[in-house]
């Protein structure tokens, strides 16, 4: 029997292979912020996850893989400008959505990297994505935020507080990180839910137009380490 990740992958290889127009359809482009990597996204990811529950004939979970979002920008703008973050170094995406921040940390020579979702389609959309950017990523379906991230080295996560609910978890999970020594690196634009106290913002990058008009109330997006 085919896995989850199998059968999410299968189909999103037949939507990117697929002759098609129309806003739900997954394409292959360049990232704003990141023109380094180019990613598959939706162009219009409520039309698509819409036609994919319809195909599906039942529930499927948020698409947010579908979006290259803001703090994933960041975290990939600054490794790709400060390779030594990773370079010779065994990194964690977490929650990897599209995997753009792993994709940008095999590019600046990690050693190697691993990109972890909960979402089998996030796990197929990252096999996709670092096949076309040419980049080795490990890839893992799987809830992490009870352990301290394993032999990673640096750990990157990019738009991980976006939820009240969440937000306690991830934190904590970041805390063990650090307190066994790895790296822990923030990107976030400034929602609602960001452990602002336990964060010191490395770097700030202007949120591109594209991200300005989804999200109007934010203006920037950091880069953040965790304090010690």
């Amino acid at each position: 029997m085919m896995s989850r990740v199998g059968q999410a992958l299968a189909e999103l290889r037949h939507e990117v292979t697929t002759p098609g127009v129309g806003l739900d359809r997954l394409r292959l482009v360049e990232v704003p912020l990141v023109p380094e990597v180019q990613l598959y996204l939706a162009e219009d990811a409520i039309v698509w996850w819409a036609r994919m529950e319809a195909r599906a004939g039942a529930k499927l979970p948020p698409p947010f893989w579908s979006s290259a979002w803001a703090g994933g920008k960041a975290i990939a703008r600054y490794v790709l400008d400060h390779p030594a973050t990773v370079a010779g170094r065994r990194v964690l995406d977490l929650a990897a959505g599209s995997g753009l921040i792993a994709i940008a940390a095999g590019k600046a020579g990690a050693a190697a990297v691993t990109a972890n979702d909960v979402d089998p389609y996030a796990v197929a959309a990252i096999t996709l994505n670092a096949e076309a950017n040419g980049v080795r990523v490990a890839e893992c379906l799987a809830d992490l935020l009870d352990g301290d991230g394993g032999d990673a080295e640096t750990v990157l996560a990019g738009d991980i507080f976006y939820t009240g609910t969440m937000a306690p978890r991830v934190l904590a999970f970041l805390e063990r990180v650090a307190a066994r020594g790895a790296q822990v690196l923030v990107g976030d634009p400034g929602r609602e839910h960001l452990p602002r106290a336990r964060m010191q913002t490395v770097a700030t990058y202007q949120l591109p137009l594209v991200d300005a008009f989804a999200d109007a109330q934010l203006t920037q997006m950091n880069v953040l380490r965790l304090r010690r």
